[in-house]
Parts: C-alpha cells; sequence; structure tokens
C-alpha cells in the first residue's frame, strides 16, 4: 500500500485528530508537527495530541517544516496566512487545509491567483475540505442532486447546540451573553464568514452549470435566554442573546436557489424567547423539486443514551481523506469537482 509522508501543521481541536489519524492509520507517516504554542514545543506529538508517543517532536521552527521532505502539509490553523500557505507549495509540498479556501470564488480571486502560482512554480497541488464549508453545505447537496429530476432550491441548515457540541470558548466570541441590541448593532462572527460559507453556494452552482448573479444576507435573528443558562464556566444572562439565525441566499435568473440557514442555540425552546426549538445539533438539506428530497447528517446515540457531535472529527477527516487523491493530481488548485469521487484509504483497518 502506497504511503504519504504528512507534516500536521499546528494541533488545535481539529490538528490533534490529524495526529492521531496519521498515526493510527498504515496509509500515512507522520514527519513533522509544527505548533505555535510555546507551551506545546518539544513535546511528543502523541502527547499533545492524547495518544501514545510518536516520536515526533513538535516545533515551532517554521523554517525546518518548509525544508523537511513531505508529501503532504495537513494545514489546520483557523485563519490562513496565504504567504506561508504559498511557500509551502513552492518548496514541492501539497497542502490539503481546512482553513480558509474550499472553491474558487469572486471573494478570493487574488489569494487563488497566489496560490495557482506557487503550484506551477512547485509542482504541487492545493485542496480545500472540511464539513461546512467543503462537504455538508456543498458535497452533500450535488451528491443528493444526482437523484433529483428537477431543482427548484436548495435549502442547508446547520444546527448547533453551542453548550452541548462546542468548545466553551464559543459562547464569548460568538456573542453569547451579550445584550441584544449591541449584538445586532456590531459586526458577528457567522455574518463575518459569508465569503467562505459564500465558496459553498458557488460550488453547488458550478455543480449544476448555474451562474449566482449575487449573495444577500438577510437581517439575523436573536433569541434571548428567559433565565440564567448555566455553562462550565459562568452562565449566560437572563435577557441576552442565547440563541442566533443566520440566512443567507444565491439568487439564480432572479429566484432564490440557495439557501444557507445557521442556527447556533444555547438551550431548548423552553429557556428561550422567542421559544425556537430546532431539535438536536445536525446539518440538513433539503431540496425542493422532482422530488422533494431531504438528508440529514448527525451524530449517533449511543446505548448509554449519549450522543456527541463529532464536528472536529468530520471537519478533519474530510480534508484528510482526500490526501492521497490530491497528491496523486496534477499540480494545481484541486476543486472538489476536480476530484470526484473520493477514495479514502486506510480507514479498514483489522
Amino acid at each position: 500500500m502506497k504511503t504519504y509522508r504528512v507534516i500536521q501543521w499546528m494541533t488545535g481541536d481539529v490538528g490533534r485528530v490529524g495526529v492521531r489519524h496519521f498515526a493510527d492509520n498504515p496509509v500515512y507517516d507522520l514527519v513533522g508537527v509544527l505548533v505555535h504554542s510555546k507551551d506545546k514545543v518539544g513535546r511528543d506529538a502523541g502527547e499533545i495530541a492524547g495518544i501514545a508517543p510518536t516520536g515526533i517532536t513538535a516545533t515551532d521552527d517554521i523554517e525546518s517544516m518548509i525544508a523537511l521532505v513531505a508529501d503532504c502539509v495537513f494545514y489546520t490553523p483557523i485563519i490562513m496566512d496565504v504567504d506561508t500557505l504559498c511557500r509551502l507549495l513552492r518548496s514541492g509540498k501539497n497542502v490539503v487545509t481546512t482553513s480558509g479556501f474550499f472553491h474558487p470564488s469572486p471573494d478570493f480571486e487574488e489569494p487563488a491567483r497566489a496560490i495557482r502560482a506557487a503550484c506551477e512554480e512547485g509542482g504541487s497541488s492545493f485542496h480545500g475540505g472540511g464539513i461546512h464549508p467543503g462537504y455538508a453545505g456543498d458535497v452533500l447537496p450535488l451528491t443528493l442532486a444526482r437523484v433529483m429530476s428537477r431543482v427548484d432550491s436548495i435549502n442547508v441548515y446547520e444546527v448547533v447546540n453551542i453548550l452541548d457540541d462546542a468548545p466553551v470558548d464559543h459562547i464569548d466570541w460568538m456573542g453569547f451573553g451579550k445584550d441584544k441590541e449591541k449584538f445586532l448593532a456590531e459586526p458577528t462572527i457567522l455574518g463575518l464568514g459569508l465569503p467562505f460559507f459564500a465558496q459553498s453556494m458557488y460550488m453547488i452552482a458550478d455543480g449544476l452549470g448555474v451562474t449566482i448573479d449575487e449573495v444577500t444576507a438577510a437581517e439575523v435573528a436573536v433569541a434571548t435566554a428567559v433565565r440564567d443558562i448555566p455553562h462550565d464556566e459562568g452562565a449566560i444572562p437572563a435577557g441576552t442573546v442565547a440563541a442566533q439565525r443566520h440566512e443567507w441566499t444565491a439568487w439564480v435568473g432572479g429566484q432564490p436557489l440557495i439557501v444557507f440557514h445557521a442556527i447556533y442555540v444555547s438551550a431548548g425552546p423552553e429557556q428561550l424567547e422567542p421559544a425556537w426549538d430546532w431539535g438536536k445539533t445536525r446539518y440538513e438539506i433539503v431540496i425542493d423539486g422532482d422530488p422533494p428530497t431531504e438528508l440529514t447528517l448527525q451524530g449517533v446515540r449511543q446505548p448509554d443514551g449519549t450522543m456527541a457531535h463529532p464536528g472536529y472529527n468530520w471537519t478533519a477527516m474530510g480534508a484528510i481523506n482526500a490526501i492521497p487523491d490530491v497528491c496523486d493530481a496534477a499540480p494545481g488548485w484541486v476543486t472538489h469537482h476536480d476530484l470526484g469521487m473520493v477514495r479514502p484509504r486506510g480507514l479498514v483497518r483489522q
């Protein structure tokens, strides 16, 4: 079985999934780990990821990682540094990332040119993947459209219970616990992310052979806490933002074709005003047309009644499983359309 030498670039929630998978899957040979935090430097990558030692010592020395011989870099910072990314590509390393760019769209024309030029210079390939964007909001709708006779509209729902299925730091940086009027008057994290989510819309449109006129954002909707909602580091105070809904629409031929809904809640309807009842964390794709069709992606409830939302695992693996195909592809920006049906390797292990 062909193996691929990989570098893990950063070890946050997604990066640690990468380390664990590369250490366990015989298709991959983990050869380097780049970290940002000083307290991780010099530690074994396995210790950082919560597994047995890997023999790979984490470093913050970017130059040594760029000089290292590897087939691919799994690049997972929250924010992409395009200059560093292009250095990796120019060094001849393929890059698969969950950070930033997933599909060429009008919002990212300049960095797209830089990435393509770096790929050409280094003879390397670039690919972006993940869960949303990068899978649930683009690959799944196009997969579902394959069994349709006609598509009238596509609605993608991302529903997340932030207290059950997200890190506690999301509470503050997403604006939970803020005064409602203050929240609505300021830019929101999800609102600022529209250009990234719009990439999925452009990917769907490209796949369906249509052209998007424009992407618009509806007014953000908010529900407030009826009473204090406790969490591990305190509480969301009564009367403050306890749920939020964002809606973005891609228009084609003057009609709404693709609508994305991002719904983040912190409690059930009995604790919210208005009493939103969005159910459990999931991704839901609803296509109106012939025939009307719906697909839901969610975690599995275990025999003991627990159900952990595998968001970070999905995010990491949606990209990692494309690494062999990206490494074997011709140089350039390799989109999901270019890859076609990804062939995950090394997942069935005895």
